[in-house]
């Protein structure tokens, strides 16, 4: 997984060196100062994500932080498409040498699969999973919404926040679980709109529980911590709550904290012989929980790669990538994200939302 983080960099700026060298003899007409704007824009908006990024912490009006969020964020996937598209040119020119449009075909064509994309991403796929366990429940079902990577910031903001939230209470959950990934990068942008209003407006009776993901320990664990004190959201880290249904629940803290209990010792906590559910945000050891007495896992993080071909990559990554599955003793559902990190398109991939009956055979 590490070398992924070095090498999709590379490919990236491989990536716009290649169009950048494409879109070069289309400014042949240009004086020579055209020609030096032009290009000093190109790679300031190839770089924008990054500069955002690392200036999450530094003080701008909310207006100038989302633009550049959203112009380079979207400027990451066109990047991949262009490369595709432009690909596929060469080798028609190839076989056609008359044929000379293909950048402005290899831009159409990408233009045209990220409106798709946004399409598809503002249209969440709903799940219903029923599950029928063999250990005694107090009521006769359960209803719960599970969701993940939500990415509350600069890409999510208040009308897509309030959007989810319909979308969950139009469910009518008795409770309500987030496999992590709450918030996105940093916490200022998600206090700036007082999400905490469209979070208090969930309807779940027997309440809303969250575990840490990576985001918000790359948002800083203890200002998120602060701010869901706001929120009516129970924060489960390597700890456990139980329903007065009987339903166990037991939130584990997330990788990116090299001090979390061990599996071993977070199943101390819990009567097997009773329901148990399992949030831990990063989809590993699934196996090893299966034999531990967990009846039901839920996670997220992987977004299944949000866009073709990484889904393709992602899917070999993981036991299990997204979707629900039955082990041999667990049920477990791996989200695919509620929302997404970055770029706001969905190709290859669905955003999602399970709804999770339980009923018991006893």
């Amino acid at each position: 997984m590490h070398y992924m983080m070095i090498l999709l960099p590379i490919v990236y700026l491989l990536g716009n060196g290649y169009i950048f060298w494409r879109l070069w003899p289309m400014m042949s007409a240009m004086p020579i100062w055209g020609k030096v704007a032009c290009s000093i824009i190109f790679w300031i908006v190839a770089l924008l994500l990054v500069i955002t990024i690392l200036m999450r912490e530094v003080t701008l009006p909310q207006w100038l932080s989302r633009a550049m969020f959203s112009v380079g964020s979207t400027w990451v996937v066109a990047v991949l498409y262009m490369m595709i598209f432009l690909a596929i040119t060469d080798i028609v020119k190839l076989f056609l040498p008359s044929f000379s449009y293909g950048f402005v075909s290899a831009l159409g064509a990408t233009v045209l699969l990220l409106c798709y994309g946004y399409i598809n991403y503002r249209s969440p796929k709903v799940e219903t999973i029923n599950i029928a366990i063999d250990k005694p429940l107090s009521c006769d079902s359960l209803k719960i919404v599970a969701v993940s990577d939500i990415h509350l910031g600069l890409g999510t903001g208040k009308t897509a926040a309030g959007r989810y939230v319909e979308l969950i209470n139009a469910q009518h959950p008795d409770v309500v679980l987030i496999a992590g990934d709450l918030i996105d990068n940093s916490i200022k942008p998600v206090e700036a709109d007082h999400l905490e209003e469209e979070l208090n407006a969930i309807n779940a009776p027997m309440g809303v529980y969250l575990v840490p993901g990576n985001h918000e320990y790359i948002s800083g664990i203890e200002d998120c911590e602060r701010f869901l004190k706001k929120t009516q959201i129970v924060l489960l880290k390597d700890s456990i709550i139980t329903l007065p249904c009987g339903l166990q629940i037991i939130g584990r803290d997330d990788r990116m904290n090299r001090r979390r209990k061990p599996l071993t010792h977070i199943m101390e906590l819990a009567d097997v012989r009773k329901p148990v559910i399992m949030l831990d945000h990063q989809p590993y050891e699934i196996a090893k929980k299966d034999s531990l007495g967990v009846d039901i896992q839920i996670s997220g993080h992987t977004h299944r790669g949000q866009v073709w071909p990484l889904n393709i990559l992602v899917d070999n990554l993981y036991e299990q990538s997204h979707g629900y599955k039955k082990w041999n003793n667990s049920h477990v559902y791996v989200s695919s994200g509620l929302s997404l990190w970055g770029p706001p398109f969905r190709i290859g991939t669905n955003s999602d939302m399970a709804i999770i009956v339980i009923k018991s055979k006893k």
